[in-house]
């Protein structure tokens, strides 16, 4: 997709969001730039919330505001890399996830320090109790859907029910290789696919299913309105060689 092609789809799917959710936001700026990660190969920044707060008592859309900036470059950096990149659906899942978080601004949630929030919801999760089922998302973001918390590694993957169903199998790239994984039976709304056999030295790397939903969705899940079906499995990663489908 053309950069003036990019810029016009982007203010579209901007323009279709229902006002109330872009409250304090000034718009979105597409950028030519193309932002890697500094040691990750293959992993991009998409996009960024680019927030401003004004000391008020009251924290609302007049003393937050937000600006959002689409990397046209890295969206062009990873669609080089992957023939069946879907521009559309990416534009949308990052517009959408950048937008999140000027939500989480006006709710206050930016004061619970992102790494410090996910380590103590870690430790809830493997204690057996509540937690966020999104907290990987307050961790540290690389980009390209990739976040860190600590030593752990997120790869977040959107599928629609449907897409969901008719694929064979998973595919991921760590570290510029390659891996197919089996595919678990259900998707649910979160899905935790801790995955074995993958090269680097992180000390866990987990394959995030996330059920993709409409903004409206994605509004209620931030302000607690429902609760997601969350599952966990775990799959053994395969290397795919070059030229294997």
């Amino acid at each position: 997709m053309k950069f003036k092609e990019f810029q016009r789809a982007a203010t579209e799917a901007y323009d279709a969001i229902p006002d109330e959710f872009k409250e304090g936001v000034d718009g979105v700026v597409v950028s030519r730039e193309a932002v890697p990660h500094p040691t990750l190969p293959d992993i991009y920044t998409m996009g960024h919330c680019d927030t401003e707060s004004y000391a008020s008592d009251y924290g609302g859309p007049e003393t937050t505001r937000s600006v959002v900036v689409l990397f046209w470059g890295s969206f062009r950096s990873l669609a080089r890399q992957d023939p069946d990149f879907d521009w559309e659906g990416e534009l949308w899942e990052t517009l959408t996830h950048e937008l999140r978080h000027h939500l989480e601004s006006l709710a206050r949630q930016d004061a619970l320090e992102g790494v410090d929030y996910a380590l103590d919801e870690t430790f809830k999760r493997d204690e057996g109790q509540d937690f966020d089922p999104w907290y990987w998302q307050r961790g540290e973001e690389l980009g390209g859907g990739v976040f860190k918390v600590e030593g752990s590694y997120y790869v977040e993957q959107p599928w629609s029910a449907e897409d969901f169903d008719a694929a064979p199998s998973l595919e991921l790239t760590w570290y510029g290789v390659r891996y197919r994984v089996t595919k678990p039976e259900e998707l649910g709304d979160v899905h935790f696919v801790w995955v074995d056999g993958v090269e680097g030295d992180q000390e866990s790397l987990e394959l995030v299913l996330v059920r993709k939903r409409s903004w409206w969705g994605d509004a209620k899940r931030l302000f607690g309105t429902y609760r997601p079906v969350v599952m966990e499995s775990e799959a053994e990663a395969e290397r795919v060689e070059d030229g294997a489908g």
